[in-house]
């Protein structure tokens, strides 16, 4: 009798955790946990855009942010929006978790952590020039480095003399060996145990990159500008378009001690140096969160666990009754 009590719940637990995973790939609400700014809140996509996904990549599509101020559901395009938390943009311009506007300036060909939480490093290469005369570096992103979960992805806008618009300037990897994306809207690349997914959100230069549970990767590749030359006086040579990446990011379930440029404004606690209000606002940090490589999870301040990846946490999910778990408690009961 035992036995066949046993094998029902686990019955039960598998059925809620296939739940949990396909609500994950495509959702229409959810459960904002402890962690978040919209804490034990439960938020529901708007009939407008019923689900996160679309077959039409001009369509509009749900999202939910639990870190937003709003705590709504939005209809949004699958582009990065350069003026919302969670982005990083132009020279470079970052958004944080807390809404605050700051520049983090790096420095030209090295490697900063953007994020490092105990399940999830993302890094960005900073590409750029000094001119004659200048104190500093102008930089950009150039590319993306993923570790999760024993994994390595890498997101790179193609190093191009001059831009033109008809040509694809994004390449990608995944654990070393490169992926080949078809040109085309909604062309799609899932890893073999579906960890991680990349769509194409417009025929050329714009990706969407997810790993289910944890992070939503929005990404445009474009140039520096002849307006944007004239007006910021960047010098940029003949040479060097400097294409580099527009990103904005949705997390979800960060933990309290995340870490990164970006990272740690997401943190509970953070007073954030950059004041609201302040033009330029310019904040530091290379010394804490350099690390060797795109894909290196070793700055002074990383959390970076290799052995506490995506994996372990589905796992768990059986046994993790907490509202910080992967799937936020979704379809799960538990009881003591």
């Amino acid at each position: 009798m035992a036995s066949k009590r046993t094998l029902f719940l686990v019955t039960l637990a598998t059925i809620a955790i296939s739940g949990a995973l396909t609500q994950v790939k495509a959702y229409s609400s959810s459960y904002c946990g402890p962690w978040s700014r919209c804490q034990g809140q439960t938020l529901y996509c708007p009939s407008e855009c019923p689900s996160s996904e679309s077959n039409d990549p001009d369509a509009k599509v749900c999202r939910i942010d639990c870190y937003s101020p709003k705590c709504k559901s939005e209809c949004k395009h699958r582009k990065p929006n350069c003026n919302s938390p969670g982005s990083a943009c132009y020279d470079p311009r970052f958004i944080g978790g807390d809404g605050i506007v700051f520049y983090f300036h790096g420095k030209v060909n090295e490697h900063f952590a953007l994020i490092s939480d105990s399940n999830l490093q993302i890094n960005g290469r900073f590409i750029g020039h000094r001119p004659a005369g200048r104190s500093r570096d102008f930089t950009w992103i150039q590319s993306l480095g993923l570790l999760f979960n024993s994994h390595t992805f890498s997101l790179e806008a193609i190093k191009s003399a001059t831009w033109n618009g008809e040509i694809d300037h994004l390449k990608f990897t995944y654990d070393g060996e490169e992926i080949s994306l078809p040109i085309g809207g909604l062309s799609t690349w899932k890893s073999r145990e579906e960890e991680i997914k990349v769509e194409r959100t417009s025929g050329l230069n714009s990706v969407m990159v997810t790993i289910p549970g944890v992070v939503e990767i929005l990404a445009n590749v474009v140039p520096v500008t002849a307006e944007d030359d004239r007006i910021h006086g960047y010098n940029v040579p003949s040479d060097d378009c400097f294409a580099h990446l527009e990103v904005q990011f949705r997390f979800a379930g960060l933990s309290d001690g995340v870490e990164g440029v970006l990272g740690r404004t997401y943190q509970p606690d953070f007073k954030n140096p950059a004041k609201p209000g302040v033009a330029m606002a310019v904040v530091g940090g290379e010394d804490k969160y350099k690390t060797s490589s795109l894909l290196g999870a070793d700055c002074a301040n990383c959390v970076f666990d290799s052995s506490n990846g995506v994996g372990n946490e589905k796992q768990m999910v059986t046994l993790d009754c907490s509202a910080k778990g992967l799937f936020h408690g979704n379809g799960i009961v538990c009881k003591k």
